[in-house]
């Protein structure tokens, strides 16, 4: 089991390109399925109306080292649907949160 310290804790905002909010969703669902195969968890997903600027998606996720979510990054399954994320989402945020 990796040590809690080794844990990485992410928050993640996104943008879908206009009038691509259902496939944004979509592909969330889709590679979001992978994470716990890498040592992950999806804490938490809220979705917006993208209104004023807002993102439409915000997601909260655990990942039990930076291998695990290197692992997850460089998913093959993963790669193989970056044309359908360009797709759908415009913008990305990423960042490291503590959960209290």
């Amino acid at each position: 089991m990796a040590n809690l310290d080794d844990q990485i804790q992410l928050c993640c905002l996104l943008w879908a390109h206009l009038g691509q909010e259902a496939g944004l969703t979509a592909y969330e669902d889709r590679v979001l399925a992978l994470v716990p195969e890498h040592g992950g968890s999806v804490l938490q997903r809220a979705v917006s109306d993208g209104a004023a600027g807002r993102p439409h998606e915000v997601q909260l996720y655990r990942f039990a080292s930076q291998a695990a979510l290197d692992g997850y990054v460089a998913d093959p399954r993963r790669a193989a649907l970056a044309e359908e994320r360009d797709r759908v989402v415009a913008r990305t945020e990423l960042f490291p949160v503590a959960l209290v």
